[in-house]
């Protein structure tokens, strides 16, 4: 098991990280608040099992990278199994590691499409598909986001309360967003058979 010596820089042993990507489901959609509801649940859970991490959402997927001992690294993957807000869980890497990334981070929660404006370079990430990244996109998806985490900690910003929204309505503001020309054309489409329709009604009462 990983022996803490102090909350701000835990030192351990049989030190690991855990990377996964997964998508989410209707159940995980369904929910007002999925992604707060993990993190508050995480935070708690991890902060009594010492594992520190990640969790980032875009695009319908997820991807958690996080670190601890083997054994709490493995049974948060079986419980991560059972979850069903997610499925198709793929594991990208379950290593050994020397330091952690994210050492005071229980779990931070990022919703990409959001936190792409604070600045860090993730465009070229979007739209996220993290079953395709290759290793050397994978770590240099995990250096962008531990330049955050560093300049979050310079900053004081660690662990703040996860942020409330709506998994829905960030994945159809997204379609929308990508298909608005679509829409649109549809909506006058529409607009316009209604008028046609309501002329030949009226013009049969005319004439």
């Amino acid at each position: 098991m990983s022996a803490i010596n102090n909350a701000i820089n835990p030192v351990t042993t049989d030190l690991c990280q855990f990377i996964y990507v997964s998508r989410i489901t209707s159940t995980g959609l369904s929910s007002p608040s999925t992604l707060s509801d993990i993190s508050e649940i995480s935070i708690r859970n991890n902060e009594e099992d010492a594992i520190t991490g990640v969790l980032c959402y875009g695009n319908g997927y997820f991807l958690q990278c996080v670190e601890g001992s083997e054994q709490d690294l493995t049974n948060l993957k079986n419980r991560l199994l059972l979850d069903n807000r997610h499925k198709e869980m793929k594991i990208l890497s379950f290593e050994e590691i020397t330091e952690r990334r994210f050492f005071s981070w229980w779990l931070r929660s990022i919703m990409l499409e959001r936190w792409i404006t604070k600045g860090f370079e993730l465009k070229e990430f979007m739209p996220f598909e993290p079953y395709n990244l290759d290793d050397k996109e994978l770590k240099s998806f995990l250096n962008i986001l531990q330049e955050y985490y560093q300049d979050q900690v310079r900053t004081g910003s660690v662990d703040t309360s996860p942020v409330k929204y709506s998994t829905l309505g960030v994945t159809l503001s997204k379609v929308v967003g990508q298909h608005q020309a679509f829409f649109l054309i549809q909506t006058v489409l529409g607009v316009l058979v209604v008028m046609a329709l309501l002329w030949l009604m009226l013009s049969d009462k005319i004439w």
